[in-house]
């Protein structure tokens, strides 16, 4: 009875022998599909938050005390440099004029009395000049009182589109009171982040000195239809992100931007004689990429690979890899470190000629 028990368990392990042998030869025949990083030039458009701002933008507000008369424009109205927006109650201003300019009169008729009396050798010389120092204040008060009353017209500096009123027709105004802001939106300046490590790159590479080219992504997702120049680079990172402020400039011909929008800055950055590799020939583990790296005689090492730019389906290498090298392309899930392999080499053209995205 017990020679049935050795029987069976001598069946199970020479079938168990016979699948891992079938196993171990099917492993040994299957051929994986390796290629080479290609070195070419390519470029990537990385995009950057942004801030569209008003090329100016200003606060109009009341310069004298007084009940708001009129307002003669309409909230996102566009205005001309000169047109009056606000008019604030005249009425004593003018009459300050006026006594200003009676004062004047008065003041020139004095003078007038004065030189014939001096020149009769009446008066002394010293009434002569106060005569003709309270003319020159009287006609200073007339400028002042004209100067005020010109302040109750509040007119816009420059072309540009109204915004919120603030104020409404009959308001009490004090002096310095908001009226409303004022937007020139013939250009924009359009403010981004750039981290310091690419703010390094930018500023040391070779065509520094030339402007940079710079399109726009709206919030709708489609881009904007004028192109941007980077002009300006602040003074100081922000220490608390590491970032430092860019500023590009934007044609706004159609008035199609307006103050206080966002969007993405979009920089086209070239790489020269980059390695590039398909994305799926890579796989991370804790956050860091690696290859499997076949040599010559068919064994199989990990390596790790650092990224310097993405593009669909692409990776282009930093460091890591050199042209001469052979990466599996296909299974890499079916091998591990150490493993010899069977291997079909597949040029790096062809290879990249059928991805979805070719490298340009």
């Amino acid at each position: 009875m017990r020679r049935i028990p050795m029987i069976v368990g001598l069946f199970v392990l020479l079938g168990l022998t016979s699948c891992n042998s079938k196993k171990e030869s099917h492993k040994e025949e299957t051929q994986f599909l390796v290629t080479s990083p290609i070195k070419k030039d390519t470029s990537i458009t990385k995009d950057y938050v942004a801030q569209i701002h008003s090329i100016r933008h200003i606060e109009l507000r009341a310069l004298e005390k007084g009940y708001l008369n009129e307002i003669h424009v309409d909230e996102g109205q566009y205005v001309k440099k000169g047109q009056k927006m606000f008019n604030i109650m005249p009425n004593v201003y003018q009459a300050d004029l006026q006594k200003a300019e009676a004062e004047a009169k008065i003041a020139e008729i004095e003078l007038k009395n004065t030189q014939l009396l001096a020149d009769g050798n009446v008066v002394s010389e010293n009434e002569l000049s106060l005569a003709k120092a309270t003319l020159e204040k009287a006609k200073a008060e007339v400028s002042l009182a004209q100067t005020h009353l010109g302040f109750t017209d509040v007119r816009a500096p420059f072309d540009g589109i109204m915004d919120h009123l603030h104020v409404r027709e009959g308001s009490l105004l004090d002096e310095g009171e908001l009226l409303t802001t004022l937007s020139d939106n013939s250009e924009m300046w359009v403010y981004f982040n750039v981290p310091e490590a690419e703010y390094l790159d930018y500023i040391m590479s070779t065509d520094k000195d030339e402007k940079k080219s710079v399109g726009l992504l709206l919030a709708n997702n489609k881009t904007f239809n004028q192109i941007g120049i980077v002009q300006t680079i602040e003074g100081e990172f922000n220490n608390e992100t590491g970032n430092i402020a860019f500023r590009a400039t934007f044609p706004n011909p159609d008035k199609i931007l307006r103050h206080g929008e966002t969007g993405s800055i979009l920089m086209t950055i070239p790489f020269n004689d980059a390695l590039i590799i398909p994305q799926k020939a890579t796989f991370e583990v804790l956050d860091k990429k690696f290859v499997f790296v076949v040599d010559k005689g068919g064994k199989v090492f990990q390596k790790e690979v650092t990224i310097g730019g993405e593009l669909p389906d692409l990776f282009i290498l930093e460091k890591g890899l050199s042209e001469n090298d052979r990466i599996i392309l296909d299974g890499i899930r079916m091998v591990k470190d150490g493993d010899v392999i069977q291997t079909e080499f597949i040029e790096p053209k062809s290879v990249i000629g059928n991805l979805s995205l070719y490298a340009e």
